[in-house]
């Protein structure tokens, strides 16, 4: 008897939290097929593929690398998700200037993340960059344009970032762990080593190596880190990184986990964070 009151009491429990396999409930229990809708949903996702430009429209230095970027205009360049760059990027004095907001992350109207339209494999990814005082950007890789629900989600869901930061003038530079938002670092996942960044308003060398899954950062002549694509532990590095699976991004997770897609590859970009910031000597060569 005391065996049949107690599954008794067992169901209707169960019961009363409304929760079984079946229910549409909207309820957190695990197994739910409501749950089960809700995740799929939150990971419903579009990778977009626009028209590339041709490579044969660029010049090739003597060193066989490819001009991404002439001095003087933004061919080849337009913003992340759209058809043309975004009006808060122009040409300054020879190099690609982001023109900032004055308001951190708060992008001024007409801004977004600019990128060059053709997507890359391998290879070597050279430029300088410049940061303002205060100032926050980053350059992005094998990144994808990816939409959710009608809307482009942020770039930095889909590549990696190099970042670009005034390590004696932004917070970032104290958050994460062990300096890994500081300049050239992968960005909250690996710190920089060592750290040479110049100074706010001097020119840094940046370069990032893609070559089968080795990814390397190198800053103003030094490799400063490197890491392994699509290995197990790259999964860690996500599982423990603000991209994890079961955190606020999931469909960011899956993407980086995958990072540019089967045919891994995708477009190199600069980040509007909103800062003023500056690119030259723009140049990539193909390593396939």
């Amino acid at each position: 008897m005391k065996k049949i009151l107690f599954l008794a009491a067992i169901s209707i429990a169960f019961l009363a939290t409304g929760c079984n396999n079946k229910c549409k409930c909207n309820c957190n229990c695990s197994g739910c097929e409501c749950n089960k809708d809700a995740s799929a949903a939150a990971l419903d996702f579009e990778v977009v593929d626009k028209a590339q430009v041709e490579l044969a429209d660029f010049a090739v230095d003597n060193d066989g690398y490819i001009t991404l970027f002439d001095g003087k205009t933004l061919k080849g360049w337009r913003g992340y998700g759209m058809d043309e760059p975004p009006t808060s990027w122009d040409v300054e004095d020879g190099a690609i200037h982001l023109k900032g907001s004055g308001t951190g992350e708060a992008q001024v109207e007409g801004g977004g993340d600019l990128i060059f339209a053709h997507k890359f494999r391998n290879f070597d990814f050279e430029f300088e960059y410049k940061i303002s005082e205060g100032g926050n950007s980053g350059v992005f890789y094998l990144a994808q344009e990816v939409m959710n629900k009608g809307e482009y989600l942020p770039i930095w869901q889909s590549a990696s970032e190099f970042q670009v930061l005034d390590n004696d003038g932004h917070e970032d530079a104290k958050l994460g762990v062990d300096g890994n938002r500081q300049a050239a670092s992968l960005y909250d996942m690996i710190p920089a080593k060592p750290q040479n960044a110049k100074k706010a308003g001097e020119w840094n060398q940046g370069k990032i190596t893609v070559f089968k899954g080795t990814v390397i950062h190198a800053q103003n002549g030094e490799n400063v880190l490197e890491y392994h694509l699509w290995t197990p532990k790259w999964k860690e590095m996500l599982q423990n990184s603000k991209f994890n699976e079961t955190g606020d991004f999931p469909i960011a997770y899956k993407l980086l986990l995958n990072m540019g897609g089967d045919k891994r590859e995708g477009y190199v970009g600069f980040q509007d964070h909103g800062d003023d910031v500056w690119y030259r000597n723009v140049r990539i060569k193909i390593r396939d």
